[in-house]
């Protein structure tokens, strides 16, 4: 099974409703920051991915798609190694992308909040979890990061979104790439794959309260369980 469609668009831009709806389409099984959270035993994997030491068959055999991080961070190397597959850029408008991303993804790891205070209690107990923390920190505000720029202010965030999507554009040829806000639709999507539209309307997956429910819930859970 070979990938078939490599998610380049950022974190909070619908990955999981993409993710779903790729599912849906025949697209499956599709990979998503969600696989790490249900398994954080291959968070390893993904660190000496950073350091170059990969193997792309071994991390996404019996996967046709892939939508976010960690993914979408390699989206360059995925594109050599897979020449057939297309490119997904799910885009946002960034002054709505900035705080969900910012209340979500960037609380998690920075700022006096109770996502990050949380968080960082929980790695205190959790080893897998400190690990996977620490893959959060090099793939969006280390030197190698999406954010290595900068990632403190607001139009920060912005500039490195924009900057990003930029380069996706500018990187993957035209006949190759579908640009797409998940508003629009089914349509541009199942052109683009070629694929019939589903009867079913696009999946609607993962807000705010979600994202953050998870780590809240999660670390609450281990920290109990580090009292028992």
């Amino acid at each position: 099974m070979a990938m078939r469609l490599i998610g380049a668009g950022m974190p909070r831009t619908g990955t999981l409703s993409q993710k779903e709806a790729l599912e849906i389409l025949g697209f499956a099984p599709c990979y998503h920051w969600v696989n790490i959270l249900a398994d954080l035993d291959c968070v390893g994997v993904w660190d000496r991915a950073i350091d170059g030491d990969v193997d792309w068959a071994e991390i996404f055999g019996g996967f046709e798609a892939t939508v976010d991080w960690p993914g979408g961070y390699f989206w360059r190397e995925l594109m050599a190694t897979y020449p057939d597959a297309k490119v997904l850029l799910s885009v946002r408008d960034p002054e709505d992308w900035e705080p969900s991303f910012r209340e979500t993804v960037w609380n998690m790891g920075n700022g006096e909040n109770l996502v990050h205070l949380l968080s960082s209690a929980r790695a205190l107990v959790d080893p897998r979890w400190a690990r996977y923390v620490e893959l959060v920190e090099r793939m969006f505000w280390g030197p190698k990061g999406t954010f290595a720029a900068g990632h403190a202010e607001p139009e920060q965030l912005i500039e490195g979104f924009v900057r990003h999507n930029e380069e996706v554009k500018r990187s993957v040829p035209a006949e190759r790439l579908l640009v797409w806000d998940i508003k629009e639709g089914w349509g541009p999507l199942c052109e683009f794959l070629g694929v019939e539209v589903p009867a079913q309307p696009v999946p609607h997956a993962n807000d705010r309260d979600t994202f953050v429910g998870r780590v809240i819930d999660g670390a609450l859970a281990a920290l109990q369980a580090s009292r028992a």
